[in-house]
C-alpha cells in the first residue's frame, strides 16, 4: 500500500472534521510512515541499542491519537509532529536512563521490554537536545530542520514542504546546523 500524499491529507482532513472512519483508514498508512521515521532514526544508532521499531511506534501513535482537535494541514504536517513526538519520547526515556542511573537503581523491565538505548545513546541524545535547545534560541529555523530531518527522519523535500522552503534553502540550512551543532557537542 501506498497512498498519495493527497490521499492522506484527504483522510486527515476528515479526521480533523471528526469522522472517525478517516482515522481508521489511517492507522495503517501511519503505521507504517511511523515505523519509517522509527527505522531512520534507529538505524543512526549503534547496533548495541536495543529499542525495536514497534515499541517507539507504539509508544508515539499513542500520543499521536490522543491529539485533542487535532487541526492537521497535511500529511507533511502530521509527520512533522510525529518527530517531535519521537523527539520527546526518546529525550525522556534518557533523561529517566540517567536519573535511575545517578540513583543507582535498577530498571526493571517485563520480558516485553527492551532497553531503548545504550548509556553513550543516553548521553548523546541529552547532549544533542541541550545543544539544540541551544541552536533554537539562536536560529529557531536550523533547530526545526535538524528536528525534523533527524528525529523525524523527513526528507529535505518533506522538510521543505512543512517549513514552506525551498530545497536549496532547507539543505543550506541542515549542513550550518549540523556544523554548529558538531562543535557545540565537542565542548
Amino acid at each position: 500500500m501506498n497512498p498519495s500524499h493527497a490521499h492522506i491529507t484527504e483522510l486527515l482532513a476528515s479526521w480533523n472534521d471528526g469522522d472517525e472512519t478517516s482515522l481508521e483508514a489511517l492507522v495503517p498508512i501511519v503505521e507504517q510512515e511511523l515505523s519509517r521515521i522509527a527505522r531512520n532514526y534507529l538505524r543512526r544508532e549503534s547496533p548495541n541499542g536495543s529499542l525495536m521499531t514497534a515499541d517507539l511506534i507504539n509508544e508515539a501513535y499513542i500520543k499521536l491519537i490522543k491529539q485533542r482537535k487535532p487541526q492537521w494541514q497535511n500529511r507533511s504536517h502530521f509527520f512533522a509532529v510525529s518527530s517531535i513526538i519521537i523527539r520527546r519520547i526518546l529525550i525522556n526515556h534518557a533523561r529517566d536512563r540517567s536519573v535511575a542511573k545517578r540513583a543507582g537503581s535498577a530498571v526493571l523491565l517485563n520480558i516485553d521490554e527492551v532497553e531503548i538505548m545504550s548509556s553513550e545513546q543516553t548521553a548523546e541524545v541529552l547532549l544533542l537536545d541541550e545543544s539544540l535547545k541551544s541552536l533554537e534560541s539562536l536560529d529557531p529555523l536550523k533547530a526545526r530542520v535538524v528536528e525534523l530531518k533527524y528525529f523525524g527522519g523527513l526528507s529535505v523535500t518533506e522538510i521543505a514542504d512543512v517549513m514552506k522552503l525551498s530545497g536549496a534553502v532547507v539543505n543550506r540550512h541542515w549542513k550550518l546546523a549540523r556544523a554548529w551543532l558538531a562543535r557545540e557537542m565537542k565542548k
